[in-house]
């Protein structure tokens, strides 16, 4: 049987979805903004594309319940920092940082939460750079600060977390060693893949840089 809200409850939960959506538009823009400087203004992008997602009013439910919380918005509110969500990604391990470090550097971003799993992966191989990020979301009088998640992910990254979800939701997260140890191979192969390929990136970059030789006369 599905989770649900209560009536009451989940015009609460509307109305708060409000703010995260305002909040997921602002993180959005942002990359966005990122996304056309370096497009028209640089040589090189560092973002490939941009995903984002609001939280079904049933999934916060399911996640409530999974996580022993009472099923009501004051409780979604409180403990869920995943609501919205936005994902970005990029080419190379090193645009992943950098895009960080950009982020960082923006005065009205609270940085309340941080996980670097593309230094340090996972036991089962995922790799990825998680941000919990608050920002502000101006009202008439006051303003909110509204957490959403960001993901920061390599394609090849993106790739392999979409095929492990994927298969632990057919399995319902009971899979066997077998495809368990499986996954942790091609999670290392797809690493040194992304080496392999960024390195030849930065061989053309030098390449290209170099003057060109005249032809002996």
């Amino acid at each position: 049987m599905a989770v649900l809200f209560s009536s009451e409850e989940f015009e609460k939960l509307k109305e708060a979805l409000v703010f995260y959506n305002c909040a997921l538009m602002n993180v959005r823009t942002r990359i966005d903004i990122l996304l056309e400087y370096y497009t028209n203004l640089r040589s090189y992008n560092p973002i490939e594309h941009v995903k984002n997602r609001l939280k079904s009013p049933e999934r916060i439910a399911e996640k409530l319940q999974r996580r022993g919380f009472d099923i009501t918005s004051e409780c979604a509110v409180k403990n869920l920092t995943d609501i919205a969500g936005i994902r970005c990604i990029c080419s190379y391990n090193r645009d992943i940082f950098q895009m960080v470090a950009i982020l960082k550097r923006q005065p009205d971003i609270k940085i309340i939460g941080e996980k670097d799993y593309v230094s340090n992966p996972k036991p089962s191989g995922y790799r990825s750079y998680h941000m919990i990020l608050e920002v502000p979301v101006y009202l008439s009088e006051t303003t909110e600060y509204i957490p959403v998640e960001l993901q920061l992910r390599t394609q090849a990254m993106d790739f392999w977390a979409s095929l492990e979800h994927k298969v632990k939701y057919k399995y319902n997260d009971q899979m066997p060693e077998t495809l368990l140890k499986a996954l942790l191979s091609c999670a290392n192969e797809i690493d040194d893949l992304d080496a392999k390929m960024f390195n030849i990136q930065e061989v053309a970059d030098l390449t290209r840089q170099e003057p060109m030789q005249l032809p002996n006369t």
